[in-house]
Order: structure tokens, then C-alpha cells, then sequence
């Protein structure tokens, strides 16, 4: 989706960043060019083919002793990105960048936009159960999307006038009343994650348009099994050449 905004000429004066989309949006931030869309794709290319959610079952089962709460550590991640931003700070970004964790402490949401970047994202990209918590200061945070997964509201709130969503892919996805026990977490989160932003949405107000950029998936009832499947990232590169070309052609039709 970055990749054919940049090539449309389309560049942001800000970008907010949540989960995931905190390592795509400080990247973005730091090079927003089709140069810097391309480096990206790299950079998850250098993600799969590591061991950053490898190993043996042996190895993540000692990790979940050791840490009692993480079927991972965040080093590999931590060494991984330092390795792969061109930048350690918000500072040295081309674009401003802000990017939101969860406060366990506070049970509230935290926008980080100072300060050390590489910690900033991995705090916004904790995923529970799978990476532990982060600390920054007295504070520890866990994952963003458990507070804002889609922060269009900070945008507006921003001034923002024209806003474009890039989004994993599930809010295409029809929910469907659960039928297996790991569903109900799932679709208890969805609800809550879409609830939020479709709040948010129907509040924008009048002069603003929000863009919602399409993946390129098919229309089909929310797969809850495969989205568990966080270790599967032989998908990376067909999804990310799918939603390019959606995007394009999104991007056409405008006009």
C-alpha cells in the first residue's frame, strides 16, 4: 500500500503507527519514497528468512520458563530493527512519526514521538503471549492494538485532511458468530478493534476524507484459525504484491 502511495507521488506530512504498523510506519517516516517502500519489503524479506519467530518447540517452551509469560524474547526483534531503521531517534525522521503502546500500568493508551525509536516500536509491537512486555522508564507496555489499532481519530485530531488507512486485512473480513473455543477470544477482539475504529470513522468530521486502502483480499467470512498462524510468514511477499496492486488500481479509479 506505502509502496503505491509513493509511486502515486502521494507523501505523508505525518504517519501514525500501531503494532505491526509501527516498524512499516517509522520506516516509512525515515525514507518516504518508492526507495524507502522497496527497502521495506526487504526488511520483512530479512525478517522471514531469520529465526526472529523461529525455533525449536523445545527452545519456545524454555523461553515461556524462563520469562513465564513469552513464547519469545524481544532481542532478535530489537537487534533486527536497529539493524534495518536508518535511524535510532524520532528525531533524525524525515516525516513526523508517532506511535502507540498500551500502559499496563496505566490500563491507557501511550503515544510515543520523542526519544528512542527502536523502543518505541517494540513497545507498540509487544504482542502478548508472544513478546513481553517492553519497559521505558517506570512503564511497562504491551502491544497497540490492544488499545488503538487503527488510529484514525489521532489523525484527525492532528489536523489532518486527507487520511489513508493501511490496514492488515481483517477489517474486510466478515465476523461470524464463534463456534470453537479459540473464536470467541478472536472475535470478542475484532469486535472490540472495529468498534473503535468505525466509531471513529463515523465521527470524522466534515471537510476530512479518510481513505481506506483495500488488500486485495477476497470478500470471505474472517479466517480465525490462520490469523493465530503469526510464525507463517511465507505469505509476506504475495500479500504485500497483492495489496500493492490493489492499491493501484484503488488509486486509479480517484482519478
Amino acid at each position: 500500500m506505502a509502496r503505491a502511495l509513493l509511486e502515486a507521488g502521494i507523501v505523508p506530512d505525518l504517519v501514525h503507527g500501531t503494532s505491526i504498523g509501527a516498524i512499516n510506519g517509522a520506516a516509512i517516516a525515515a525514507d518516504p519514497s518508492p526507495r524507502g517502500a522497496r527497502k521495506l519489503i526487504e526488511t520483512w524479506d530479512a525478517l522471514a528468512s531469520g529465526d526472529l519467530l523461529g525455533g525449536s518447540l523445545l527452545g519456545r517452551v524454555g523461553q515461556v520458563v524462563r520469562s513465564g509469560t513469552s513464547l519469545h524474547d524481544s532481542e532478535d526483534l530489537r537487534r533486527l530493527l536497529r539493524e534495518h531503521l536508518p535511524v535510532r531517534t524520532f528525531d533524525e525522521l524525515v516525516v513526523p512519526f508517532e506511535c502507540v503502546a498500551a500502559s499496563i500500568e496505566r490500563a491507557r493508551e501511550h503515544w510515543f514521538s520523542a526519544g528512542d525509536l527502536v523502543e518505541a516500536v517494540l513497545a507498540s509491537c509487544a504482542l502478548p503471549g508472544v513478546f513481553p512486555p517492553v519497559r521505558i522508564g517506570d512503564e511497562h507496555f504491551v502491544d497497540g492494538g490492544l488499545v488503538n489499532s487503527i488510529p484514525l481519530a489521532r489523525a484527525v485530531a492532528a489536523g489532518a485532511d486527507t487520511v489513508w488507512v493501511l490496514h492488515v486485512g481483517r477489517i474486510e473480513e466478515q465476523l461470524r458468530v464463534p463456534r470453537r473455543p479459540w473464536e470467541v477470544g478472536f472475535v470478542s477482539f475484532e469486535i472490540a478493534r472495529r468498534h473503535r475504529f468505525l466509531t471513529d470513522l463515523a465521527a470524522v468530521p466534515e471537510g476530512v476524507t479518510v481513505h481506506v486502502l483495500p488488500t486485495g483480499l477476497p470478500a470471505r467470512p474472517a479466517a480465525t484459525w490462520s490469523n493465530l498462524r503469526y510464525r507463517d510468514t511465507g505469505r509476506i511477499a504475495a500479500s504485500a504484491e497483492r495489496a500493492h496492486e490493489a492499491t493501484r488500481s484503488y488509486l486509479d479509479g480517484l482519478g
